[in-house]
């Protein structure tokens, strides 16, 4: 038999399979399981409805296979005359599409009432809801209730009590027991707490046996419309399932109102809108997966105080600085019915979001280990202070206390003479620089700034690079129980979409007092030029007298005696080495 004809398309950065007509659905089990981007995926916390899911996971194990997948694409491809309607995504079907004569006589049934001749042409889920809802079983009256209903409720709290205190009655008369004088006593005969306990039994299991004779003989009623309902909530949700598991298409389609079925909602926060949001089944399967996805990732704890619902979420943060996230910070979530959430972060794995970030990385970390040894050593100084004025209120309270010996200049020579030593040392070096930058000019001085520059940030941003290249929701996904079989490739551009920053007008505010961020860095830049052209005039002003050998060769050329020249240069040489 010949193989079936696959299209092929570069998806997300990776080559996958298309599912784009019916004949690809009705060959779904000839695809080799190696091309699926999906094996198995969790029946919960998806996007897609999970009654629908639940249908299909026939094996009732919470996951979602391939081997149920094609069993359900074989089932729609039987139930229907053209599967080409799937793609349509609807939860309505023209009539004549079913395949199944007794599908459809259901559905005939329920829609032969209609007015119209066009409306009996399609059947709709609202159509098949209603009728299941219509469903009313005529209960039988049911025997009274023997007792009162609040002598039913103290039966019902003392009976265990009562019990026992008659099995110690019992055990009290063959001298095996003694009751306590405080105990309770029911103040009737055993037997009459037998037969109490016996009416009010059989009564509860007639009431019992009528509601679960009501139950069954409903659930035959509704039972009449559920294969058509099962065909309805398939033929509305395969398609998708289909993009989400073996494409991944509605992730990486740039249509706003399409999402994939693990996209939970959207997080705002510190001026940005993530909407790569997903719920969080297992963290600790995520402290270790997560992490190899090389995406900034946000883990909040989410709560609705009116509803009450909760929820964990990781939003993964593909655009803007990092300067403002942190744990602890709050934040709004909204799931995708637009109820709104109290978030709360609670841990971040720190990755690469740009590389113009990844430029600032080593300066900001740089400026935070300055900040933290000024505050270790303010800190010091502190506890030091408190210290000694401590120390002196108690030698004052207490002249005999052993006072501390006097600092001894002697004993610390040796380090006074090494910290010299490494000043001189590090002038020295310095000087060198100068030295053998003298003869650069002002345009060879800025090359030399600028591979200074990149010294510095060049491998965070080679780093940064290499990672945004690799970034891949797979291990995120993994950590949420879906079996992923290929990469889902973020790159940079594609990033830019999933997280929205905030875009102002330009106004100027007339209470602001300063210059804008803007107007201090080109005041640095030209500080720097200034004192750069400065310097450089500074070394010029310097060397006006000294000859350089070019000159003295071309005064040689020229014919001229170059003795004095040379014995010029001879001098400033000499008063140099000096």
């Amino acid at each position: 038999m010949a193989k079936y004809n696959w299209n092929f398309a570069n998806v997300g950065g990776v080559t996958r399979v298309r599912i784009e007509k019916a004949e690809d659905i009705r060959h779904l089990g000839e695809l080799d399981k190696k091309m699926w981007t999906v094996l198995s995926c969790p029946v919960n916390g998806m996007e897609i409805s999970s009654d629908s899911l639940s249908l299909m996971d026939t094996d009732g194990d919470g996951k979602l296979r391939v081997k149920e997948v094609i069993a359900t694409a074989d089932y729609l491809c039987g139930a229907l005359k053209d599967p080409q309607s799937l793609f349509e995504q609807s939860d309505s079907i023209a009539i004549d599409n079913i395949a199944d004569e007794g599908i459809k006589a259901v559905a005939e049934k329920l829609v032969e009432s209609r007015k119209t001749k066009d409306e009996r042409q399609f059947i709709s889920l609202a159509d098949v809801q209603a009728a299941i809802d219509a469903v009313k079983v005529e209960e039988k009256p049911v025997p009274a209730a023997p007792l009162e209903a609040d002598v039913i409720a103290a039966y019902k709290e003392k009976k265990d009590e009562y019990t026992a205190y008659f099995e110690q009655e019992k055990l009290q008369k063959l001298g095996l027991a003694v009751i306590p004088e405080d105990a309770p006593k029911p103040g009737m005969k055993e037997a009459d707490f037998l037969k109490m306990g016996k009416q009010i039994a059989d009564w509860e299991a007639a009431v019992e046996s009528e509601k679960l004779r009501v139950k069954s003989e409903e659930d035959a009623a509704k039972a009449e419309f559920m294969p058509l309902r099962k065909l309805l909530l398939l033929h509305r949700d395969f398609y998708r399932l289909l993009r989400n598991y073996v494409t991944l298409e509605d992730f990486y389609d740039n249509n706003d109102e399409t999402i994939a079925s693990f996209q939970a909602g959207t997080l705002i926060i510190d001026q940005r809108a993530c909407h790569l949001c997903m719920r969080v089944n297992d963290l600790a399967k995520h402290d270790a997966q997560a992490p190899l996805s090389g995406i900034y990732l946000l883990y909040c704890n989410c709560e609705n105080k009116k509803t009450g619902k909760t929820m964990q979420i990781l939003a993964a943060v593909t655009q803007g600085e990092i300067k403002n996230l942190s744990v602890g910070k709050n934040a709004v979530f909204y799931d995708n019915d637009g109820l709104d959430y109290d978030a709360t972060v609670t841990k971040i794995i720190d990755n690469p979001i740009s590389i113009r970030q990844a430029f600032w990385t080593p300066y900001r970390k740089f400026s935070k280990w300055i900040e933290e040894k000024i505050n270790k050593s303010a800190a010091e100084k502190d506890a030091k202070a408190f210290d000694d004025m401590t120390a002196k209120a108690d030698a004052a309270a207490d002249p005999n206390a052993e006072k501390k010996p006097a600092f001894d200049i002697a004993k610390f020579a040796g380090i006074f003479a090494a910290i010299g030593m490494a000043l001189g040392m590090i002038g020295t070096a310095l000087a060198a620089v100068a030295k053998g930058m003298s003869g650069f000019a002002w345009w060879q001085l800025l090359i030399v700034f600028v591979c200074i520059l990149l010294v510095i940030s060049g491998p965070s941003m080679v780093m940064a690079w290499l990672k945004l290249r690799r970034r891949n929701l797979a291990p995120v996904l993994n950590a949420n129980g879906w079996a992923i079989n290929s990469d889902a490739l973020i790159s940079v551009l594609f990033g830019r979409s999933l997280t929205e920053q905030v875009k102002f007008p330009f106004t100027k505010d007339p209470l602001k007092k300063g210059m804008s961020g803007w107007a201090v860095a080109w005041l640095v830049i030209c500080i720097a030029v200034v004192l750069g052209l400065g310097g450089w005039g500074v070394y010029r002003y310097l060397n006006r007298d000294k000859v350089t050998t070019e000159e003295v060769e071309a005064v040689v050329e020229a014919g001229e005696d170059a003795a004095p020249a040379l014995e010029m240069e001879n001098s400033v040489t000499e008063e140099a080495a000096e």
